[in-house]
């Protein structure tokens, strides 16, 4: 986690009190919980997945969402969480990654069968947790958010390397491998009442894009101190984020490059010419306006002003971390 992110998050669960902290406490409690009992090797590389930690942004946003605080949120929380980590996890697999968050990815220290090993261990466990809730709505949700980050995963695949995804394609990509987990979150903490339930899930899909966007521009931006990995992974990846998408139509150079023939410092030189042209404060603007946007539903759907003040948090805390 970032200095700044850590910041933020320490500013959100101040406003909300010992009931948030002991939430979070409780969900990381369950998460060093679920690493046990699955066999010495799974357990060790599950429980440094889940000790890496980072935000736990997902669990915070189940949280939040409730009216009232109970005993099914944490294991909400944990279920949403575990489910990301499991993601990350297979996407090291499918990216050959040797870092994540700066540190050696599960990929790099127990090869590619102990880490889809692991990342299938963390998916049975996010599901496992959420039966124990007896909510089909609860479960309903997760696997929707699960077939959705499929999907988006098999969408950026399909992409890789290419030089004809459009803004549009781009942004249901991330609506479905970000976004959709966001949304998930809200709609898992949330009560059922329908005009709240909506705004909390459009609330969440905003902040989720605002999220990617801005992940995406700190990819071309780094440093790589900041971010954990090589600047230009994405580009060495075949990764197309909006970034190249919008450069490649200022810069010729960057329509005619071939992203399979960069190496880290051809990499680095394209992340130059790609914030040349202008494209990364666009970027960043369309990110502003998402979180803006998360904002204003919660007022109008009529959310308690307790609550609305801390996603407002969350949600500016977005933005802060890539400021």
């Amino acid at each position: 986690m970032s200095n700044t992110a850590q910041a933020q998050l320490g500013l959100v669960l101040e406003a909300g009190g010992s009931e948030l902290a002991e939430l979070l406490e409780r969900t990381e409690a369950r998460l060093v919980k679920v690493a046990d009992g699955h066999g010495s090797a799974l357990g060790r590389h599950a429980g440094g997945t889940l000790a890496a930690g980072g935000k736990r942004l997902r669990p915070v946003l189940v949280f939040l969402s409730a009216a009232e605080p109970d005993a099914r949120l944490v294991v909400a929380g944990a279920a949403v969480e575990l489910l990301h980590m499991a993601t990350l996890v297979h996407d090291d697999v499918l990216d050959g990654a040797e870092l994540r968050r700066g540190r050696p990815t599960v990929f790099a220290k127990g090869g590619r069968a102990a880490a889809t090993a692991t990342g299938d261990l963390l998916f049975s466990r996010a599901f496992a947790e959420l039966t124990g809730t007896g909510s089909e709505d609860a479960v309903r949700a997760l696997s929707a958010a699960s077939s959705a980050l499929a999907r988006g995963e098999l969408m950026q695949r399909a992409d890789a390397w290419s030089e004809d995804v459009t803004p549009e394609r781009y942004l249901e990509r991330c609506r479905l491998k970000t976004a959709r987990l966001f949304e998930c979150a809200c709609l898992i903490g949330a009560d059922p009442e329908p005009r709240e339930a909506q705004a909390l899930a459009t609330y969440g899909v905003e902040i989720g894009l605002a999220f990617q966007l801005l992940d995406d521009v700190l990819d071309v931006t780094g440093p790589a101190e900041r971010t954990g990995k090589a600047r230009g992974t994405d580009l060495l990846d075949g990764t197309v984020t909006m970034p190249l998408i919008l450069a490649r139509e200022r810069d010729p150079a960057l329509a005619e490059l071939d992203l399979r023939a960069l190496d880290p410092a051809g990499a680095a030189a394209a992340c130059d010419r790609i914030a040349d042209t202008g494209v990364l404060d666009e970027v960043r603007a369309d990110a502003r306006e998402r979180v803006e946007r998360a904002k204003s539903v919660l007022a109008a759907a009529g959310i308690d002003e307790r609550r609305r003040e801390l996603l407002t948090m969350v949600a500016d805390g977005v933005v802060e971390r890539y400021s």
